[in-house]
């Protein structure tokens, strides 16, 4: 039915990985599925947009890559189904929870998980702060749907395993892969809404390539991920409230009392340049500030670091982007309130 899938070929291909994996040669890696454009279906071969997210679950993805086989002993699990902008932070709570307890077993060598592109900032940066384990965590991803002629799909979920049963992954945080890069959760950010190297690191680069189905590391992330984290959420059951109020031209301040009514617990403000803050936004902090809601500036540009002002209501984001400044304020907020604290969080992660 669809163009991905070749029967013949897995079965061909999977008689021949029994037959080495039977020996214990190759590690174990667990998918895990999430739903996205790479589990996505369209009505026709030529259709990229329109399709439909999550149309396909994890076997058929496992099933449409024989090639994995030949490098990791793989299997999967569906922790959800879903287009990413509907991630919500319960799924993430059980997605962090389920690859901690993988990574537990010392027959789990890796987890790799699929996901949609349209937040694929956000989820690898929660697991790059709660993951317990320095074993390889990849997320991948695709751009166009599985159905679709030159898919780009397979041969990121083939990249992502490759990686993920590489022995150099070990210990660099979770990381993203596609179109043959290998980024940092901690700096990997969606650039472009259609095309397939949207994904880039704009300011801090890749850890590495994968070139001829060979993964090259070239660098370390310096911030604090995985195993050294503070933050840990395997017996959390939910998480803070916080909203993302963005900065333009006049601004209302409505938008912060809205936010205090409905008892957010921290707002990140994304403000223009270096997390300008306007006069009405200004005095929005201030209120939310008095209700005893933290707030935060990041920066609207999508890149570069938003500096400590005095002349400036609430902390400031580092070089987190707003949409991963709310990762971090979201787990800050279960360790503590204090604002000095949170903002060292903010320049340690």
């Amino acid at each position: 039915m669809f163009q991905i899938i070749r029967v013949a070929f897995v079965l061909l291909t999977l008689g021949c990985a029994n037959a080495a994996t039977a020996a214990g040669e190759l590690p174990h890696i667990v998918i895990l599925a999430t739903g996205g454009t790479i589990a996505g279906s369209a009505a026709s071969n030529t259709q990229t947009t329109g399709y439909k997210a999550g149309a396909l679950g994890v076997e058929t993805l496992i099933a449409a890559v024989p090639e994995m086989q030949k490098v990791a002993r793989v299997d999967g699990e569906q922790i959800a189904n879903i287009g990413s902008e509907n991630m919500t932070s319960e799924i993430l709570l059980k997605l962090s929870k389920r690859v901690n307890e993988l990574l537990a077993r010392d027959d789990v060598a890796g987890v790799v998980i699929t996901h949609g592109t349209d937040t694929l900032d956000e989820s690898p940066y929660f697991l790059n702060l709660t993951v317990k384990s320095n074993k390889p965590v990849v997320f991948t991803a695709a751009m166009r749907p599985a159905t679709a002629i030159s898919a780009d799909g397979p041969m990121n979920l083939l990249d992502a395993v490759t990686v993920a049963a590489d022995k150099q992954a070990a210990g660099r945080g979770v990381m993203v892969v596609l179109n043959d890069r290998i980024g940092s959760a901690r700096f990997s950010t969606k650039t472009n809404a259609t095309t397939l190297d949207t994904f880039k690191a704009p300011e801090e680069g890749y850890l590495g390539v994968i070139v001829g189905g060979k993964p090259y590391f070239e660098t370390r992330v310096d911030k604090i991920h995985t195993t050294r984290s503070v933050f840990d959420v395997r017996n959390v059951s939910a998480l803070p409230k916080v909203d993302i109020i963005y900065g333009y031209q006049d601004d209302p301040e409505y938008m912060y009392d809205a936010a205090i009514q409905h008892k957010v617990d921290g707002i990140v403000y994304a403000g223009t340049g270096a997390g300008s803050v306007s006069v009405r936004s200004s005095a929005g902090i201030k209120k939310a500030e008095k209700a005893g809601v933290l707030v935060v500036r990041a920066s609207r540009t999508g890149s570069g670091v938003v500096p400590e002002d005095a002349g400036q209501p609430g902390l400031v984001s580092d070089s987190l982007n707003p949409a991963k400044s709310r990762i971090l304020l979201m787990l800050a907020l279960t360790k503590t309130h204090n604002p000095q604290v949170i903002q060292d969080y903010f320049h340690t992660y």
